[in-house]
């Protein structure tokens, strides 16, 4: 497999990740830990770190067809549920990336980042973050669809329910077999 990577870690916001968050995801406080490893593994072999936030004007008017969804308000600029979880700030170095859309490629430089550190389509993208079935997936298939490979990180990955989890992961694997793996894989992979 190709050395060449970068790490995205989508959306780890208290939004998505406290307990009584609009958009909770399930086991979602309980991965930080392994997300910290996953990144400081990266960090430790120079491999850049990108950051995503998901972030919404106040007035929803950059949200679209989202609110024609389940989930409420959330991820609003200036309130505490937009910022990253305190225990996963990014470090000197790392990247951060704000989207309005679930797929953090669309609408933002992403491709040029990735660019500028070197990733290009043909080099791989580990994946990680929240929420499984809705950004992390979206994510994945942008990746997938603009020819990078990916690989998914299932256990620093949370959905909205434990079904939606495990239907997202079956989905990635099937855009790319091999693609969903464990923390362990992921750290043979950056340490290979």
């Amino acid at each position: 497999m190709n050395k060449k990577m970068a790490l995205l870690i989508i959306d780890m916001q208290y939004d998505f990740l406290d307990h009584d968050a609009p958009v909770h995801c399930v086991g979602g406080l309980e991965m930080i830990p392994r997300v910290q490893r996953l990144a400081q593994a990266c960090r430790d072999k120079d491999i850049p770190v990108i950051f995503t936030r998901e972030v919404h004007r106040k007035n929803g008017k950059d949200m679209g067809r989202e609110l024609d969804g389940n989930e409420p308000d959330h991820c609003l600029v200036g309130t505490r549920g937009v910022e990253i979880h305190q225990d996963l700030t990014p470090q000197p170095g790392d990247y951060q990336l704000d989207k309005v859309r679930y797929d953090a490629f669309l609408g933002t430089d992403l491709p040029f980042l990735l660019n500028g550190v070197g990733v290009m389509p043909g080099d791989t993208l580990i994946i990680c973050g929240v929420a499984s079935n809705v950004c992390v997936h979206y994510t994945s298939a942008g990746a997938h669809q603009r020819d990078y490979r990916i690989k998914v990180v299932e256990d620093c990955c949370a959905g909205s329910s434990i079904e939606e989890h495990e239907a997202a992961m079956r989905q990635v694997n099937y855009l790319q077999h091999g693609a969903r793996i464990k923390l362990e894989e992921a750290l043979q992979l950056i340490n290979g």
